[in-house]
């Protein structure tokens, strides 16, 4: 390929899948240092991509902009004009595939990434269910690469680096919270972030069982921050708080930079198989991870994160959904109402005081 080759990376969400490519694309631009990224999301998730070298992002307006095939075709010209000299879809949905079948059109080389459909319903279906682990879907995104001609082997491991300062008004945040230790430097606490919340809520613990997971963390002593987004979440976050002094609520009172540098001075992250385990992946943080109707298996562990860490019951009926979309088909929703709150409590404290490094 003549020239410095520069690759569009289709991505537009959601949260966790958007999240997920950007360890990918910094092992990449280690790997092929002489190569430039044209990230192409919604404005929301700028932030993950801050700080990869040779990488430009490209602002995705689905509402506005770039509504309707229309908007896409708009949004073709202007990629264009960044003279692409291949293309990654890692998201492979309609949208892209008509950005993809565009550049296509003109000569450029396109490759979209393999979902692994049919093996995820071998995986989720009723019968004769297939329980075995899939290719991760870090690994798709890197397969995406090497099909464009740039095989790198990635690491997929978390590592040491310098926690990031929040802006001054999450540090005050912080200091109101932490009256015993007002600023990062003193901190005297383990930190622990909760993201209990998730698009579906299949993949939800119970919140009453929740709550008492996080009562009982806080009054071990430590100190947990709780994340979410919406006006709901807030509500149930802040009641939670209301009853520790240890429970901190950050929803939405902080933007999304903010929380990716309050996560990167957390000890651990307890989470959902949601977008919470992924920022906390971006931030080079260690998750204990409680999994419902969902599975690891399905290959959206988080970067860098250990299947040992995840909280899940060994149930016939797991997984019985790729995106924990699907409704328990046994009523019960036994996959987390059966899973004990001392369980996950056990896990991130075990977790809080065996951490090796990273």
């Amino acid at each position: 390929m003549a020239g410095t080759p520069k690759i569009l990376v289709i991505r537009f969400s959601a949260m966790g899948d958007v999240a997920m490519t950007a360890p990918i694309l910094k092992e990449f631009t280690q790997n092929y240092p002489e190569a430039e990224l044209l990230v192409v999301s919604r404005s929301l998730f700028k932030p993950f991509f801050s700080g990869i070298k040779n990488l430009s992002f490209h602002a995705f307006d689905p509402k506005q902009n770039h509504k309707g095939f229309a908007g896409l075709l708009k949004l073709f010209k202007e990629l264009k004009a960044h003279k692409i000299t291949a293309v990654a879809d890692l998201h492979s949905n309609l949208r892209s595939k008509v950005l993809t079948s565009l550049f296509s059109l003109i000569g450029i080389k396109t490759v979209s990434v393999d979902k692994g459909r049919k093996e995820k319903k071998e995986l989720t279906r009723k019968t004769n269910k297939i329980l075995s682990p899939l290719e991760l879907t870090v690994q798709r995104y890197a397969d995406v690469f090497k099909k464009l001609g740039f095989p790198f082997a990635i690491k997929n491991t978390l590592h040491q680096i310098p926690a990031e300062t929040p802006n001054k008004e999450t540090l005050a945040i912080i200091s109101e919270a932490l009256k015993s230790a007002p600023s990062i430097a003193s901190k005297t606490q383990k930190w622990i972030g909760v993201s209990p919340f998730a698009q579906h809520l299949q993949k939800v613990y119970p919140l009453h069982k929740m709550e008492a997971v996080v009562l009982s963390l806080a009054t071990s002593g430590h100190h947990l921050f709780i994340f979410g987004g919406s006006a709901e979440e807030q509500e149930i976050a802040e009641g939670w708080a209301a009853k520790h002094e240890n429970i901190t609520s950050v929803v939405r009172k902080i933007k999304l930079d903010e929380e990716l540098k309050l996560i990167s001075n957390l000890d651990v992250m307890l989470s959902m198989d949601s977008s919470g385990m992924h920022l906390a992946s971006l931030m080079n943080i260690p998750v204990v991870s409680v999994w419902g109707a969902t599975h690891p298996y399905a290959g959206f562990l988080g970067y860098g994160q250990s299947i040992n860490d995840a909280v899940q019951l060994d149930l016939y009926c797991r997984p019985c959904s790729v995106y924990g979309n699907v409704s328990c088909y046994r009523g019960d929703f036994a996959c987390m109402n059966n899973l004990a709150e001392s369980i996950v409590v056990d896990k991130v404290l075990y977790k809080l005081n065996n951490q090796k490094g990273i």
